[in-house]
């Protein structure tokens, strides 16, 4: 679909574009395409010999490798000729053998040269002569020695093995495994087992009898004189932008264990892995690798062979490799030369083409450029064309048409303003007229509710207070519940007066101010709660300033306000949790807040905006009033509430009444004699 958007478009494109493009497409797709078969020509044929130089790199490092297993091979056979060793073993004492095996040890660079008996029991250790004992008869090459056969190969022996001939063995063999990009995922953190190049002799007596097996190895890990001697005769230490254009590396199984290739910080890099690709293809299915291959930090043209053991197992990898980049920036030396070249010579070209189109298609493209500024709305430009010819008449004709069209947009643009005014100046209007509507709609309602609530209520109450009343006039039945019977008929008073607030409410009713210190109405609904709080497993604590300003105030009113905010506070803590009552003094001067907080259920970002409008509710048996009323409530007494929640950890009313002008000093004496209680 967008081809063929774009074919269309071809026939209306300007005609001195059309000739260049036309240009450029005869000579882009040649140059592009003799540039493409040249690159890729090239390409091949210097990774090719970049790859047979590798390959025999390859056979360099194996010449190398094998060079120093032969080298312990030779140690070991001809160690184990020895007459002194033969009658040692003979006359059953290898440990005068000590000093001996520990020369040679040291003298052929060997890190184990131990010493069997004919059952192949271990008689002597060159590097801990006091530790033996160990059967070896079931190690490949020690097995093939006592039957007298003389063997080398490489071996992977565990970290208990390592610690039988020295804690520092062991250590050196320990690796912790780097983290490298593109290499397979592997969850040990560390590898403890050393790679070995190890070799066991017979050792006999006169008649050909085994009187025990001499065995000897090097460790290879952090063991770097393999792949330095690698590295210094094949590559002969050549670099290339400060790095080594060639490196050497010992795997054991797909881990850096002895290498000259470097990490970012220009350490070797042991513990690094190889890639996911050549791990696959060399340990997993024994083939060699020769191709490019990610190596730590860059791209080498690398080559790899498997390392095998004596039972023909694959225990690690031999690897060489010549850094890319070197024969890449030979490449595109090169290929960038020829494109140059290209370059060079399109664009002369296409210059004196351009040279050629610019007398005949100057005019059109002046109309061009004047049509895109009057679309931007550049309606003061003119052509200036002054030729008489088909252009020439055109140009005038168009200039006249951009008069009119000024003309035109400017009153459109007058119109639109007076338009925006009036609209704005409308919508504001309705938007006002609607939020009265609303509120009133709200109050309206609201006052049925209450006056529903009234004559139901009432009654009941009425009743209850009354046989409230007459139980404690009774003093001698009730004297043990005088107390809680008061406290009903205090209660049962306040509901009533509660209900006469709720019709004040939605009449808009004025409170009965008096002065009053706010600690003493805390106090109050703290010990109307406590045992509610108790019920529900919930701790109240205080922190209520001192000396705190009186409050002009409805006492009635406030309590209820106070029990609104408490209650809710309660019903959101079902599992328990704290009530914090806090007064302090307002952050604006001659102001007090009150806070009230929880640690209960909180309450959604959602439905905070709405907490305070009448009849919002999220509780199954709720009415929604209580937060509007008192809401209404605080408004009523110059004051603000604000809340703060964070779902899960519950919610945070703080309410800011203003100070009374003339204080009276004692209005809050019951918040100073008993300031704080939890």
């Amino acid at each position: 679909m967008r081809r063929s958007r774009i074919l269309r478009a071809v026939p209306d494109l300007p005609i001195r574009l059309k000739l260049i493009l036309a240009f450029l497409a005869v000579i882009g797709v040649g140059g592009v395409a003799s540039l493409f078969i040249g690159t890729r020509i090239m390409h091949r044929t210097i990774i090719t010999l970049a790859q047979d130089k590798v390959r025999h790199d390859l056979s360099a490092a194996w010449m190398v490798y094998n060079e120093k297993l032969h080298g312990i091979f030779d140690v070991i056979r001809i160690s184990a000729t020895r007459e002194t060793l033969r009658d040692a073993l003979a006359a059953g004492k290898p440990a005068r053998l000590a000093g001996t095996l520990e020369g040679v040890r040291r003298q052929f660079g060997l890190d184990i040269l131990t010493l069997t008996d004919a059952r192949g029991k271990v008689v002597l250790r060159a590097r801990r002569p006091e530790n033996s004992g160990e059967d070896r008869s079931s190690d490949p090459l020690v097995g093939r020695a006592l039957r007298k056969e003389d063997a080398a190969a490489t071996a992977v022996l565990s970290r208990a093995e390592l610690l039988e001939e020295g804690a520092d063995l062991a250590d050196r063999a320990r690796i912790e495994i780097v983290s490298t990009p593109m290499a397979d995922d592997r969850p040990e953190a560390r590898e403890d087992r050393g790679l070995v190049l190890e070799a066991a002799a017979p050792v006999t007596d006169d008649r050909g009898a085994v009187l025990g097996v001499l065995y000897g190895a090097a460790l290879l890990n952090r063991n770097f004189e393999i792949v330095d001697k690698v590295k210094d005769n094949v590559f002969e230490g050549e670099r290339y932008k400060g790095r080594d254009i060639g490196t050497a590396t010992i795997f054991q199984g797909d881990l850096r264990i002895a290498t000259n290739v470097r990490d970012e910080a220009g350490a070797r890099a042991v513990g690094t892995r190889v890639s996911r690709e050549v791990g696959r293809a060399v340990l997993d299915e024994g083939r060699a690798w020769v191709d490019r291959a990610f190596v730590v930090t860059d791209w080498y043209i690398s080559a790899y062979d498997p390392i095998r053991d004596a039972g023909g197992r694959i225990v690690g990898m031999l690897y060489v490799g010549i850094l890319e980049k070197p024969y890449l920036d030979r490449r595109d030396a090169v290929m960038g030369t020829f494109t140059g070249l290209a370059i060079l010579c399109a664009l002369v070209l296409l210059l004196i083409l351009a040279l050629l189109t610019l007398g005949i298609t100057r005019p059109l493209r002046a109309m061009v450029e004047a049509t895109d500024k009057i679309s931007r709305g550049e309606l003061d430009h003119r052509l200036g064309i002054e030729s008489r010819d088909e252009v020439g008449r055109l140009a005038r004709s168009f200039d006249r048409m951009t008069e009119d069209l000024r003309k035109a947009n400017a009153k459109l643009i007058e119109w639109a303003r007076t338009l925006e005014g009036r609209v704005e100046e409308r919508t504001r209007e309705l938007r006002e007229m609607q939020d009265h509507l609303v509120q009133s709609e709200k109050l309206a309602f609201l006052g049925k509710i209450a006056a529903g609530v009234a004559h139901e209520i009432n009654n009941p109450l009425t009743s209850i207070l009354i046989n409230t009343h007459l139980m404690l006039e009774q003093e001698d039945r009730i004297a043990p519940f005088r107390e809680n019977l008061t406290l009903m008929a205090e209660e049962t008073a306040r509901c009533a007066l509660i209900v006469r607030r709720l019709l004040e409410f939605a009449r808009q009713t004025p409170p009965r101010m008096e002065r009053a210190g706010i600690n003493e109405l805390i106090e109050r609904a703290g010990q109307l709660l406590e045992v509610q709080a108790g019920v529900r497993n919930i701790k109240i604590a205080m922190d209520l300033a001192p000396g705190l300003p009186a409050i002009e105030l409805d006492r009635s009113q406030i309590q209820q306000v106070f029990w609104n905010l408490t209650i809710n506070a309660l019903e959101a803590m079902s599992d328990g949790g704290t009530l914090t009552l806090v007064s302090r003094p307002g952050a604006a001067p001659g102001t007090v807040e009150v806070e009230i907080a929880d640690t209960g259920v909180g309450i959604p970002r959602e439905n905070l905006t709405r907490l305070f409008d009448p009849f919002f509710t999220t509780k199954s048996s709720g009415t929604g009033l209580g937060l509007a009323v008192t809401h209404g409530i605080i408004e009523r007494h110059g004051g603000t509430i604000e809340v703060k929640s964070e779902v899960g950890r519950g919610s945070a009313f703080t309410l800011k009444f203003p100070a009374a002008k003339e204080g009276d000093p004692d209005a809050g004496h019951a918040s100073e004699t008993n300031p704080g209680r939890g």
